[in-house]
């Protein structure tokens, strides 16, 4: 076949493929509002229409071109019919761009997906210009993207079907963070505390206690997680950290670390030690009760580890006595070892 029958018989299929397509677009009144199938018969009129004119460019260019003799070789169909898909192609793309570009996001799309067949870049145009439900159910029915068609739902404020998707997805927290949206805070909770057991069974105590201060307003249980975590040793350094943090009061606090002070065993003095050093800057009225801890495990610990001393500075920041006698008490002990 040249390229001339080629371009004959494309242009009669196109032609009759474009009657069945516009009876398609009529036939959508039944189930379709008058002017949306409108709106879609006069966009696809204007792409046959652009269509018909770069087949005609093309037949007339054929023609001049076997008028002057010149003949294309046996490839000659394969690349005519790549050049005329492309054309047509970048018209449809430029029709997008020209919708988009006048704010007419609808039109956009279909070029997008009934023509270029394009589904995403349909449903994300859609999304850009706050059509969120019609995004939804591009996402979700072509796409199947329950995360983006969630999101859409969302932003439409259509939190049922969001919830559904999310439930779906088994993404539990937003969940309830949805539910406590609409104010339906029994609902709330309950995914909340599932969330919040599957973090303290996977010994995330700080995630947890996160869980139930901020999103449960739970501050009570919030401080039994964090205790429990620091007693079972279980990320011990943060919760303790962050159990000392919940406290506002600095008597309370004062108190809090006197009496945990008491029940840490031996082998977690030195995570103690480390805590201590963060609450010692917190309020000067809690220098005194972190800085006797800090001397009293710092005493306990100096024979097996010498090196602590060096703690010593963190509780003394602006005495230049105490660096001089930490720098002495290491030049006598290196010259013990060495003799």
């Amino acid at each position: 076949m040249n390229r001339q029958k080629f371009i004959d018989k494309f242009m009669a299929a196109f032609v009759l493929l474009a009657m069945f397509k516009i009876i398609g677009i009529v036939a959508q009144l039944f189930h379709e509002s008058f002017w949306s199938v409108v709106g879609t018969l006069i966009i696809f009129l204007i792409v046959a229409f652009i269509i018909l004119m770069v087949i005609a460019a093309l037949k007339d260019k054929e023609q001049n071109q076997r008028n002057s003799g010149r003949r294309a070789g046996g490839g000659g169909n394969f690349y005519l019919e790549t050049s005329l898909f492309d054309k047509i192609r970048s018209k449809y793309e430029e029709l997008a761009e020209k919708y988009i570009a006048e704010k007419e996001y609808k039109k956009a799309a279909k070029v997008y997906m009934n023509l270029l067949q394009d589904h995403y870049r349909g449903a994300k145009t859609l999304e850009d210009g706050g059509f969120y439900n019609e995004a939804a159910v591009v996402y979700l029915k072509k796409l199947k993207n329950k995360s983006d068609a969630a999101n859409c739902y969302e932003k439409a404020k259509q939190y049922k079907k969001a919830i559904e998707l999310y439930k779906e997805m088994e993404q539990k927290e937003k969940v309830g963070d949805l539910y406590k949206e609409i104010n339906e805070l029994e609902n709330a909770h309950t995914y909340y505390q599932i969330v919040a057991d599957d973090y303290i069974s996977n010994n995330q105590m700080v995630k947890a206690s996160l869980l139930y201060r901020k999103k449960m307003e739970n501050t009570e249980e919030a401080q039994k997680v964090l205790l429990k975590g620091w007693e079972e040793n279980k990320d011990a350094f943060n919760c303790l950290n962050n159990y000392f943090a919940n406290i506002s009061d600095v008597k309370e606090l004062e108190t809090q670390i006197r009496d945990l002070y008491q029940k840490t065993p031996l082998f977690k003095k030195l995570i103690y030690l480390d805590a201590m050093k963060y609450e010692f800057k917190k309020d000067p009225k809690l220098q005194a009760v972190t800085r006797n801890i800090a001397y009293e495990i710092i005493a306990e610990k100096v024979e097996s580890r010498s090196e602590i001393v060096n703690e010593l500075k963190y509780f003394n920041p602006d005495d230049e006595v105490i660096l001089k006698d930490i720098s002495r008490y290491k030049t006598g002990r290196n010259r013990m070892f060495r003799n």
